[in-house]
């Protein structure tokens, strides 16, 4: 049977390396996505192999809407993967509501409500697994980074309650922690490109877990740069 992803936030950055990854090793894969982005490029090669959604996970009847569309067009999948998310600098005492509210939308909760809609399809197969792209800032807070700490501290929380609800049914659950990553949130930075890590070791953490899920479940994947956080 073909192996299925779903990937939220899948044209760029870490999204687009999943989303990669999982073409090379034969998934049929649906991006979630606004834009196209870099999804052109694998397009061109894995032609069969890949569907974006097009859809703004901060909006709720968006995300409900490219459930629907994904609901209609298969009957199980085997990974989801969390990554959608956006990083607002700024302190509690500060931040614009808004900012606030738009990083919970986008972090937390379209991950809750994609998480939600799909189980009981990752039921079906006894064999699937949810990743949740966290962040660092999941376990330890930045100077300038309230609310995307508040978010990803929530994600994580959300991640243990899956493993929990989830680990008699067949579906195990993973959390990948990455530090600082070569991104666009990074653009414009003077630091050299040595002090990042390649987004390429954020997917492949990814494949390494669930390559091994027979026997074990990687619940926290911690990833830093060599060097350190920044």
């Amino acid at each position: 049977m073909q192996k299925i992803a779903v990937v939220s936030g899948g044209s760029k950055g870490i999204g687009i390396s999943i989303v990669e990854k999982l073409l090379k090793e034969g998934f049929y894969v649906f991006a979630i996505a606004r834009s196209r982005g870099e999804l052109g490029r694998l397009f061109d090669v894995y032609p069969q192999q890949l569907q974006h959604v097009v859809a703004d996970l901060s909006i709720k009847t968006e995300v409900y809407k490219s459930i629907d569309e994904i609901k209609s067009k298969i009957s199980h999948i085997d990974i989801l993967v969390n990554n959608a998310g956006v990083f607002m600098p700024g302190k509690l005492s500060e931040e614009r509501d808004q900012d606030y509210e738009l990083q919970m939308a986008l972090n937390v909760s379209a991950a809750y409500y994609l998480s939600k809609a799909f189980i009981p399809m990752m039921k079906i197969n006894k064999d699937a697994y949810i990743f949740n792209i966290c962040s660092t800032a999941s376990i330890m807070a930045y100077e300038n980074g309230a609310s995307y700490c508040i978010s990803k501290h929530a994600l994580l929380g959300m991640s243990k309650v899956l493993r929990k609800e989830l680990m008699h049914d067949g579906i195990l659950v993973s959390s990948i922690l990455p530090g600082a990553t070569l991104t666009d949130s990074w653009a414009g930075s003077e630091l050299p490109e040595s002090r990042f890590m390649k987004t390429s070791s954020i997917s492949e953490a990814l494949w390494f877990a669930w390559t091994n899920r027979e026997n074990c479940v990687l619940e926290e994947i911690l990833l830093r740069p060599r060097l350190g956080d920044i």
